[in-house]
């Protein structure tokens, strides 16, 4: 299964733009569709877990991309399937907020859980 995600992901900005759809798809419908905000939905459970800091799925991708940085794990043949995750997680954060602030007039970038240090 590994090998078929590789041979997808070897037109890795292809694979980035199709992830990317999916994964801000996913996100809006939870937003918008089921009406779920995460610093209300999520603040008792991941807030506690994390501390009280938000956590956007953007630094999931930020991490995998510093990741590459590593030689070992560029040269790893699933290097390129870290890549199009993490750039999909990032760019889809970033789509998400511009479009949060377009649409409701605020970004929620927030970047700790309000009221969680009170």
């Amino acid at each position: 299964m590994l090998e078929r995600i590789c041979q997808f992901c070897r037109n890795r900005l292809t694979a980035t733009i199709v992830l990317t759809f999916v994964i801000e798809s996913v996100t809006l419908f939870f937003r918008f569709g089921l009406g779920l905000k995460s610093t209300e939905h999520t603040a008792s459970t991941v807030g506690q877990l994390t501390m009280g800091i938000r956590f956007h799925h953007g630094y999931a991708g930020v991490i995998l991309l510093i990741l590459l940085l590593i030689s070992r794990v560029r040269r790893h043949r699933a290097a390129d399937v870290i890549f199009v995750v993490g750039m999909s997680l990032f760019v889809s954060d970033v789509i998400h907020h511009t479009l949060l602030y377009l649409i409701t007039g605020s970004a929620d970038f927030d970047l700790v859980y309000p009221g969680m240090f009170k």
